[in-house]
């Protein structure tokens, strides 16, 4: 599920970007500070013993809520 959604993401920030403007340049600094949160944060679970499956867990919520978001 993790692979479709991402997927899902992607094409909805695709076309939100393409759009241009304010809502792209937001669009594009909150994607760039979330994925460097997101591998922050991987890398510390991974180093303080947490597993990949709690880690991938984790992502797949923080894309389903893009997903949702980007949707709207």
């Amino acid at each position: 599920m993790l692979a479709a959604e991402s997927q899902q993401v992607i094409a909805l920030r695709v076309m939100k970007l393409a759009g241009g403007g304010r809502p792209a340049e937001a669009e594009f600094q909150r994607m760039t500070a979330e994925k460097l949160t997101a591998a922050a944060q991987a890398g510390l679970k991974l180093m303080t013993g947490g597993s990949a499956d709690s880690i991938l867990r984790d992502y797949r919520r923080k894309v389903r809520a893009n997903r949702r978001r980007l949707a709207r």
